[in-house]
């Protein structure tokens, strides 16, 4: 069905061209600080730090400002190889600016211990935590940090290497956490059970309101458990836990108690990453004593050996200068 839209063609209360031509080209300088910083957080901070902030003296001014820097987004391609910036000396610049006011950071692809560890010891208030893809964040580096982080309220480890016991300890460390998501491949085969991040979740965050489980290999025994311990859930994702099935008791109890279930053959298309499902079938011939490759390695071996994760060390590093508060004059 068609609609109007802005674009339809010119109404009688449009400006006639030449009153737009006698009004020049718009100085962005301009603009108010708030205006302006609205653009500025629409780029995230990678954007903001090489290129926004070296538009204008009034950018770079409103840049500085360290309420601008209260939510870090430091998006990236996940092309580390390719960039031409160090992402973890941006980061550390990037949360320097906010002076110890951040309350929420994105760190995709190329989180470290060193880095979540800073980021820890200098933002004591921070309430979000988005990790993404962070293979060199170990469980020891993610429970260290945590610890110095009591307030935090919402938490992502998707695509990480995190054990139950990692995430027992983030529970116990964070009282107020209502929000996590723990998101990884689905497999529907080989088909694998594990109850250990359910349990880890049912035994130390009550307050979850909302849960995130994609590709999770947990069982109606974890599910059970989640849904007894935290009583203020009310949206829980389990697409594609292809080890659950949601029918007779477990069904209604989820019905019931969740007012957004996701389903583990529901729809994927807003999922935020890639969504296909891994289905290995070996054959006899290709693995005579019945284990595969695969099959020998844990969980956290495979994700690593798979990823095509690389050492941090090959991506080089950036002069810090280019950042330096004074190099805009």
């Amino acid at each position: 069905m068609a609609s109007s839209t802005p674009f339809s063609g010119p109404s009688s209360s449009s400006p006639s061209p030449s009153i737009l031509e006698d009004e020049g080209p718009r100085n962005w300088a301009e603009l108010p600080p708030e205006l302006t910083a609205t653009i500025l957080h629409r780029l995230g901070a990678v954007e903001i730090l090489t290129t926004a902030q070296m538009v204008c003296k009034w950018w770079r001014s409103v840049s500085k400002d360290p309420s601008m820097w209260r939510e870090i987004d430091m998006r990236n391609s996940g092309d580390l190889q390719s960039m031409e910036h160090d992402l973890e000396i941006m980061c550390l610049h990037a949360v320097g600016r906010s002076l110890g006011g951040l309350v929420g950071i994105n760190i995709e692809y190329f989180g470290t211990d060193s880095l979540l560890a800073s980021i820890a010891d200098s933002s004591t208030h921070l309430q979000r935590l988005r990790l993404v893809s962070c293979y060199e964040i170990t469980d020891e580096g993610l429970v260290e940090a945590v610890m110095k982080l009591p307030l935090l309220e919402d938490l992502e480890v998707s695509y990480c290497s995190v054990s139950g016991d990692a995430l027992r300890a983030v529970g116990r460390s964070c009282p107020l956490l209502k929000t996590l998501k723990l998101n990884c491949p689905g497999y529907r085969r080989p088909r694998i059970e594990c109850d250990d991040d359910a349990l880890a979740i049912a035994q130390s965050m009550p307050e979850l309101r909302h849960l995130q489980l994609f590709g999770n290999r947990l069982t109606e025994t974890g599910l059970y458990a989640i849904l007894d311990s935290c009583p203020h859930l009310e949206h829980l994702d389990l697409r594609q836990c292809f080890n659950l099935n949601l029918v007779g008791n477990l069904g209604k109890r989820c019905s019931e108690k969740i007012k957004d279930l996701r389903r583990p053959n529901d729809p994927t298309d807003d999922y935020a990453f890639d969504a296909t499902v891994i289905d290995m079938v070996s054959s006899d011939d290709d693995y005579p004593y019945g284990f595969s490759d695969i099959d020998l390695l844990s969980d956290d071996e495979y994700h690593y050996e798979f990823s095509g994760a690389s050492d941090y060390s090959d991506y080089g590093n950036y002069d810090y200068d280019y950042y330096d508060d004074e190099f805009f004059l």
